[in-house]
């Protein structure tokens, strides 16, 4: 593993842990060369899945786009880098089960809805507005009132 402070190869694994429920690996490493300390992440990568976009275009799922997106929403909301890791792995825990190779985008959107909302209204209400694309305000207005 190449170092990315100095590019060296060289360097030592100092600790290990499994996340994802055994699905990866966590590695801390010292490098030997610099001394600096770098952690890389092990995941299997066995399936592919595909998002079927709105307009039926097919593309591979992009956890960071999902993540980017929940960020976005959680912005200035009191909301951890944690808490946001956490709503991401639930959802893909929750698409793996149905060992699917192809899911709909609204069908995540769902999903990461379900998530803000138990978390922090504001975000699920910023990222819903986006994600169902309101016509106007009384639908917007109808969705606040479901709040309450």
């Amino acid at each position: 593993m190449k170092c990315p402070f100095c590019g060296q190869d060289k360097d030592r694994v100092v600790d290990t842990r499994t996340r994802k429920d055994g699905k990866a690996i966590r590695r801390r490493r010292l490098c030997l060369n610099c001394g600096r300390r770098f952690i890389t992440l092990e995941e299997i990568e066995d399936k592919t899945l595909y998002v079927i976009k709105v307009d039926g275009r097919r593309e591979p799922y992009d956890r960071k786009k999902m993540k980017k997106g929940i960020q976005i929403a959680c912005i200035k909301r009191p909301v951890s880098v944690e808490q946001i890791d956490e709503i991401v792995e639930k959802i893909e825990s929750e698409i793996e089960s149905r060992f699917v190779k192809e899911i709909e985008s609204r069908r995540i959107g769902e999903l990461v809805s379900t998530y803000l909302r138990k978390l922090d209204e504001v975000a699920y209400v910023r990222f819903t507005s986006v994600y169902r694309k309101f016509e106007d305000k009384e639908e917007f207005l109808k969705e606040l009132e479901g709040l309450k």
